[in-house]
């Protein structure tokens, strides 16, 4: 989601705070190792099943529960690492009734274990905490917990964590290599408020104390950041989408202020679902539902539970990032944070360094919910438009096991490298057939940038091991440099890798030409030294012809 940042870090705040690969070197602890490497605390051990238990005191901005981790023994192993962020404080952690030994390294929380760990069975642990969770800076970019207010004086609570770590706000293995297959999510909050959080409303249970707890279950595997609580003055109104897989129930959750401008405004979810199965193939959580959950901040992709802050105007906060007028077509925040579950839910990366899996493929779906809604001509513009916010100023994927991102251009740069892709298909049927084979074939996985690589030169037919190379790990655009001279035309790559592969397409007289450039000069016979040479602006490289 946080590509928005980078839009406006272009229009000149400067990218303060991210590592510049080749500009600033920026020096990684052992805090960063433990939060974004499979250490050896956290290997020997399989997520099953959590079982979140939190009371949230507005009044204070105070959180205290427990997470009891269901977890399979891969290995024998005696010592666990659960991780929670400060200023949180785990108090304490419980295996068979008997309490265990915490040594307590930053934000990562070593917990010894007295019972054997026999392999292959299943065993679970209860952590608790409490405490004064981080305070959303500027969400979702900065994040953590927004305490903020609705116009009316009541508590307007939520979280947003990506990049962060859900371990800002709750107890757990915040890695993603590795989802839970399922969790309870039990919420307690003042009355009258409520709350919403992923998965289906199970239980409603009032308390003696004048609050409420709301008991969510999630029964698909479900990332860390993820898993989200928001708390409101909500109001609820629902549909039935007719789905490729049956009946799929969309839920909205809006300020009570809001609802009749929220049930003219959210008309642009059926018609995203509509679009987004037709590309992608089915919503990958049935089971779970479908929610789009007013906050007090832009949005993010909570999986089941997408969060939406984009104050009921189309385009994003109002204004069309591509500049073409097409991004006024729709609300940016619902249809580019639902794209992300198919793209972050379903399919996950499992390193932060390939988080361009998530946000590439998911600015990618904006224009392909044009192409579907209003023709590829609109498609086209948009995304091309979309290049005006591109920087490339370091590679799109980050460094690896340090908890590390790359370059924003994982949003647009992304983008038009998948767009480019499209031109080699040359087929949309094709194209279309592939994006709905990779949900299917990576459904429900956490994947690495080479599993997607692989899965598309494979079904694409091409080896574009160097174009990825080109797009993924560097920062130059390829350039064709073509020249016309009589009846020949020669060409050559420039500014590119050494095993760059993009076959592309040129217009001789009317009539498309499927070129293979490589760095070497090629020659082609033109039909007569009066002949038009056009390029295709779909690709996304830049021409010198001469």
């Amino acid at each position: 989601m946080r590509f928005i940042v980078t839009i406006i870090l272009l229009m000149g705040l400067g990218n303060i705070g991210h590592a510049q690969l080749g500009q600033h070197k920026k020096e990684f602890t052992r805090q960063d190792s433990l939060r974004g490497s499979i250490t050896p605390e956290r290997a020997w051990w399989d997520l099953n099943y959590y079982d979140l238990d939190i009371k949230v005191t507005p009044s204070t901005k105070f959180l205290a529960g427990s997470n009891t981790i269901h977890y399979k023994v891969l290995k024998p192993h005696n010592v666990m690492q659960v991780d929670l962020q400060e200023p949180l404080i785990m108090t304490k952690a419980v295996q068979d009734g008997r309490e265990l030994k915490i040594k307590h390294e930053g934000n990562a929380h070593f917990i010894t274990l007295t019972k054997e760990q026999l392999p292959g069975t299943i065993n679970q642990v209860q952590v608790f905490y409490e405490g004064n969770p981080r305070e959303a800076k500027n969400a979702p970019w900065d994040g953590g917990v927004s305490w903020k207010k609705d116009k009316n004086g009541n508590d307007f609570v939520a979280t947003s964590c990506q990049g962060l770590g859900a371990s800002v706000w709750w107890p757990n293995k915040d890695h993603m290599y590795q989802e839970v297959d399922s969790m309870a999510i039990r919420i307690n909050v003042p009355n009258p408020l409520m709350n919403v959080s992923n998965g289906r409303l199970i239980k409603t249970e009032p308390k003696e104390d004048n609050t409420t707890t709301y008991h969510w279950f999630v029964k698909n595997p479900i990332n860390n950041y993820g898993v989200n609580i928001n708390i409101g003055d909500y109001v609820n109104f629902s549909e039935v989408y007719g789905g490729e897989n049956g009946a799929l129930d969309l839920n909205y959750y809006v300020l009570r202020d809001n609802l009749e401008k929220a049930r003219k405004h959210f008309k642009d979810v059926p018609r995203m679902m509509e679009a987004f199965e037709h590309w992608f193939g089915p919503y990958p959580f049935y089971e779970d539902s479908y929610k789009l959950v007013e906050v007090p901040y832009l949005g993010m992709e909570h999986q089941s539970s997408v969060t939406y802050g984009n104050k009921y105007r189309n385009g994003y906060l109002g204004r069309d990032l591509s500049g073409t007028g097409w991004g006024m077509k729709f609300d940016f925040i619902i249809i580019h944070e639902s794209g992300h579950e198919w793209f972050a839910n379903n399919i996950t990366n499992k390193d932060i360094a390939d988080m361009w899996i998530h946000e590439s493929f998911t600015a990618y779906s904006e224009n392909l919910f044009l192409d579907y809604h209003y023709g590829t001509q609109a498609s086209n513009e948009y995304v091309i438009g979309t290049r005006r916010s591109i920087s490339n100023n370091r590679p799109i994927i980050g460094i690896y096991d340090v908890n590390h991102e790359g370059s924003g251009d994982m949003y647009y740069k992304g983008a038009n490298m998948i767009h480019t892709l499209r031109q080699i298909v040359n087929d949309d049927e094709k194209w279309r057939s592939i994006l709905r084979n990779m949900n299917k074939t990576f459904y429900h996985k956490t994947v690495t940038t080479q599993d997607i690589e692989n899965f598309l030169s494979s079904s694409i037919g091409e080896d574009l091991n160097g174009f990825f190379n080109q797009y993924l790990r560097g920062t130059k655009i390829p350039q064709l440099v073509l020249s016309q001279k009589k009846n020949k035309l020669s060409y050559r790559w420039k500014n590119t890798v050494s095993d760059f592969n993009l076959p592309i397409r040129i217009t001789v007289d009317g009539e498309s030409i499927l070129l293979r450039p490589t760095s070497d000069t090629q020659e082609i016979k033109l039909p007569s030294e009066k002949s038009t040479v056009e390029t295709d602006v779909n690709y996304f490289v830049t021409y010198n012809l001469k």
